[in-house]
């Protein structure tokens, strides 16, 4: 299984976007990493807008470009707008999702919860991260791995979850409500996601 590693924080200094979400890679340097990092940046073609805007999407949900794509092409398949489309697979993968609940601090650290097989979906393990799980549906933190220090400590972190998950931290249990909306997910001065379906298009 191939593994995206490598620094996020040089990662989000060079594509000028926060993959963490905290902000924290480009208070502390705002300029791409290197020697030649602080210079001036030539101007980016069409094809170099689109790169970047792919690969501030792929960074954020922490892909291989196989598993990116391959979820672009699932869901260009569905009915609807082929973006949101696959904004919604991209937020509905099961790591995703531990993230967002709060059950990880990072969606590397919800990937390895899921692989380690210490998240139940609807009361049966599952240790596949990107599993596509749907609306209604419950997912919780494992009986015997409940006392674990990095659950608890991400969970003691986590101030607030999003509106389309609710989330028992005590009981270490949460519930993926429904399909987040576009505007939950990013603002369209963050990400444009139309870019990365013309880029795969060209």
């Amino acid at each position: 299984m191939s593994r995206n590693t490598g620094s996020t924080w040089k990662k989000s200094r060079r594509l000028g976007f926060s993959v963490l979400g905290t902000g924290e890679e480009l208070a502390r340097r705002n300029y791409a990493p290197g020697q030649h990092g602080n210079g001036r940046r030539a101007k980016l073609t069409n094809y170099g807008i689109q790169l970047q805007e792919k690969q501030r999407i792929r960074h954020t949900y922490q892909l291989s470009e196989k598993q990116f794509y391959n979820t672009y092409v699932k869901a260009s398949r569905r009915p609807g707008v082929v973006g949101e489309n696959f904004l919604v697979m991209l937020e509905s993968r099961l790591d995703n999702l531990v993230y967002r609940m709060g059950f990880a601090t990072t969606r590397r650290g919800a990937r390895q919860l899921v692989n380690h097989g210490h998240i139940l979906v609807n009361g049966k393990k599952v240790d596949i991260p990107s599993y596509q799980v749907k609306p209604g549906t419950v997912i919780e933190v494992k009986e015997t791995s409940k006392n674990l220090k990095v659950i608890n400590e991400a969970l003691e972190a986590s101030l607030a979850t999003v509106a389309f998950v609710e989330v028992d931290k005590d009981a270490k249990k949460g519930t993926y409500v429904r399909v987040p909306e576009r505007n939950e997910l990013f603002t369209a001065q963050e990400i444009n996601e139309l870019l990365v379906v013309e880029f795969y298009n060209r």
